[in-house]
């Protein structure tokens, strides 16, 4: 995963339309269903949404109760106006905690299953940039629609010496095809909105948020004549190569994570990382 040596029941049934928030609703996630039946859960740890442990606890929590409400689909966005998501943040791998640092890879390794292996049809409204664990996130979901612009999107581990994890890798290859999986992962490749549409990371754009949101609608609506169990089991079959990976490797993966982090070399290149981002901020 990451080679040190590299680093310097509920789809058989149609949920009944009422309008309610949820009880996920906070300062990190906002979820909230509309008359039809749509969850929209909004990732909202500002300025640029970085997954540390809180923020992912809360999403893992939003998917639960999305599934435990029988929504028929999830749209995730964002509440910045630039950012979907910035990634993993980088301070949860720095100086750790070893048990506060396994349980952040646990439970992205959770908010991943529940949200690339789903019941309900899932979309992505990506209002800005999605690097690293941003574009994870959305090349989860079933369909990505992206808010035009200057912004990107990509797998950009390898341009900092990081081999991008197994089930990271399996995503983009379930989403794009495999040669041009294997020209971005290799090279880092951020897509422009206008690259990412052509080799079909994301598959609509809009010209802003709302409008993003409203076309993601339009994809679960498609789905409204079409038999639940039917579609789930479909869903199922196609991704469950990568899940089945995830359910026999999770721990595997995990301490191949841990000795990641605890390396000294790690260490030593995270921090001038950090360093580096202060200066760039000061400026």
């Amino acid at each position: 995963m990451f080679p040190l040596r590299q680093l310097v029941s509920n789809a058989t049934r149609r949920v009944v339309p009422s309008f309610r928030a949820m009880s996920s609703s906070g300062p990190l996630v906002d979820t909230a269903v509309d008359n039809e039946g749509i969850a929209t859960v909004t990732m909202q740890r500002l300025p640029v949404n970085s997954l540390n442990l809180d923020l992912l606890e809360a999403m893992d929590k939003a998917l639960d109760e999305v599934t435990n409400n029988k929504c028929k689909g999830m749209i995730l966005t964002s509440a910045s106006p630039t950012v979907f998501s910035a990634g993993l943040d980088i301070m949860e791998m720095y100086k750790p905690d070893m048990k506060r640092v396994e349980t952040f890879w646990n439970t992205l390794q959770e908010v991943w299953t529940k949200l690339f292996g789903s019941s309900f049809i899932t979309a992505a409204a990506i209002n800005g940039h999605a690097p690293a664990g941003g574009c994870l996130l959305a090349m989860s979901c079933e369909y990505r629609v992206m808010m035009s612009g200057k912004y990107s999107i990509g797998l950009n581990e390898t341009a900092l010496g990081i081999v991008a994890p197994n089930w990271f890798m399996h995503t983009m290859v379930n989403t794009i095809p495999q040669r041009q999986a294997e020209l971005a992962l290799t090279t880092a490749k951020m897509f422009s909105v206008d690259e990412a549409l052509k080799v079909g990371l994301i598959d609509e754009t809009a010209s802003d948020k709302a409008d993003a949101v409203a076309k993601c609608k339009q994809f679960i609506k498609k789905f409204d004549k079409i038999p639940p169990l039917a579609r789930f089991l479909t869903k199922q079959k196609i991704r469950e190569a990568p899940l089945k990976w995830m359910m026999e490797n999770r721990t595997q993966d995990t301490q191949e994570f841990l000795m990641f982090v605890g390396h000294p070399k790690v260490q030593k290149s995270l921090e001038m990382y950090i360093q580096a981002l202060k200066q760039k901020g000061g400026k």
